[in-house]
């Protein structure tokens, strides 16, 4: 099992940083691959399947959302009984997450496939947009859906095995997926040998196959394998114990995440009143922004863990500079990032854009302007990602939550619809819309960071929780100091947590 070095609290903070990081980029990349290899396959369909993939997600991500918080309060709950030594516990809780998890999975896998034309009806479009692009985000969604649960069987795996401390198994079993997923799509969308010609249904259906096998891989690991938390087929029984638990601490993570999925339909509305090549952009140019974020998201996780291990500590000020230095380091890549996506954004979109014909040329010329204006905010995207890591990091996920509402419900939602209709911007005012989220949200909470209240707050209930457990659980093991359970939760969300990430299937 991998655990965090005890270096992150003594000695340079580079070398422990880059330690948490990069595994937690490779996860991360692994996930967008998912995203590369559907807009990859599907570009040589069409301009207009890589737009029905734009709709589509926003609406899938928001059933996602629903449970997806509860995965999360898995990992959480599962951190705190291994850091406790409590391992029947953990072992008891997994089975709760997972049992619990697949019920809820099973209820909106069935909502999903059944209102999925009623969703699609609430876009507001354009003539040409509904009449070739919805129809294939319906054929999509409709067999996603259906498979919504493999889906989840995996995100429960991940984050079990992440609060249980090992991120390298998951690691390995994503890989397995994505490999999968790349190999089946030109086989399932164009049909090759005996497959069928799917078209976009083939990409869902790549999709969900694939993650069919990382959940049977992952299960396989946690009931037979016992390389987890030690969880039995009997713990699968419900407990309303720990029912309880698991929605008290993962319904907070839901409305952020779901908040998160309102703002992504909410800017899909708007982008539907444009013709189907600026339809295409956005998607295509969001999957690319989900790719070039992963720097800035790595480290924005790795913090989670720097900032919760000093406190925990009693090391503020160590904290403190690991936020800081985290935030330096991801701006000078993002920077550099910027420079080379500005420069030569034509390029960049037209290798996942191959078809010959007048509507390809117009989405990359719509994708490249997009691309060449985000760039912009690159280098606030990795401040912003680096702040909320320190906030969650030491236990204060409202003032997370709060920072990360700001940049999409004041920065980026409402400037969008200015820019795009009042002011007549047109596509250009979305562009610059969507960049001008990150930067606001960045800034400000990178202002509020340097109050220092967050690690004072902390430090106190810390201290006063400590000397309540010390009076009445003197005689039991020592439980995790409460600033490391939001760390190991929140160290590498199953879903995206921020506008940022949330731009990827």
């Amino acid at each position: 099992m991998d655990h965090v070095d005890d270096s992150i609290t003594e000695g340079g903070l580079l070398g422990p940083m880059f330690k948490l990081a990069w595994p937690i980029v490779v996860i991360q990349l692994l996930q967008v691959t998912y995203n590369i290899a559907d807009t990859f396959w599907l570009g040589r369909l069409s301009a207009d399947a890589v737009g029905a993939l734009s709709l589509a997600f926003p609406l899938i991500f928001l059933l996602i959302s629903i449970a997806g918080g509860f995965t999360t309060a898995g990992s959480i709950l599962v951190a705190q009984y291994t850091g406790a030594d409590s391992k029947g516990s953990a072992g008891e809780v997994a089975g709760q997450i997972v049992s619990f998890v697949t019920l809820l999975a099973l209820a909106l896998s069935i909502v999903g496939y059944v209102a999925t034309d009623s969703m699609l009806g609430l876009l507001p479009s354009q003539d040409a947009t509904t009449e070739q692009i919805i129809p294939l985000a319906a054929d999509y969604m409709e067999v996603f859906f259906l498979g919504l649960p493999f889906l989840f069987g995996f995100f429960v795996f991940t984050s079990l095995m992440r609060g249980y401390g090992d991120t390298k198994t998951p690691m390995r079993v994503m890989f397995v997926s994505v490999a999968l997923n790349v190999v089946l799509d030109p086989l399932l969308i164009f049909g090759v040998g005996p497959f069928p010609a799917m078209e976009i249904e083939g990409a869902a259906l790549a999709t969900i196959f694939s993650r069919a096998v990382a959940s049977a891989l992952g299960f396989y690991v946690l009931f037979v394998a016992k390389a987890g938390p030690d969880v039995a087929v009997g713990d699968l029984v419900p407990d309303l114990g720990y029912i309880w638990d698991i929605v008290r601490i993962g319904v907070p993570s839901t409305v952020e995440q779901s908040m998160s999925a309102l703002a992504m339909i909410t800017l899909t509305a708007m982008v539907v009143q444009f013709a189907p090549p600026v339809v295409s952009a956005y998607g295509l140019g969001n999957r690319l922004a989900s790719l070039v974020f992963l720097p800035a998201m790595g480290l924005g996780r790795a913090t989670n863990t720097m900032v919760g291990q000093n406190l925990g500590a009693g090391k503020s000020e160590r904290a403190e500079r690991a936020v800081w230095i985290a935030a330096k380091v991801g701006a000078a890549v993002m920077a550099v990032v910027a420079v080379v996506a500005a420069l030569f954004p034509e390029p960049i979109v037209s290798v996942f854009l191959a078809t010959e014909s007048e509507a390809a040329r117009e989405t990359v010329g719509y994708g490249a302007t997009y691309l060449r204006i985000r760039s912009a905010e690159f280098v606030f995207m990795a401040i912003l990602q680096v702040m909320l890591g320190g906030y969650r990091g030491a236990g204060n996920t409202k003032t997370a939550m709060i920072f990360s509402m700001v940049a999409l419900w004041v920065g980026r939602v409402p400037t969008v619809y200015y820019l795009a209709f009042v002011a007549g911007m047109g596509a250009t005012g979305v562009w610059i819309g969507m960049a001008l989220g990150s930067i606001l949200g960045a800034i400000a909470a990178a202002l509020w960071f340097t109050r220092g209240t967050w690690k004072e707050t902390v430090i106190e209930e810390d201290t006063e929780a400590d000397a309540e457990e010390s009076e009445t659980t003197a005689d039991e093991p020592e439980t995790p100091e409460t600033p490391d359970a939001p760390t190991q939760a929140s160290s590498e969300s199953d879903l995206p947590e921020t506008s940022g990430a949330s731009e990827g299937k």
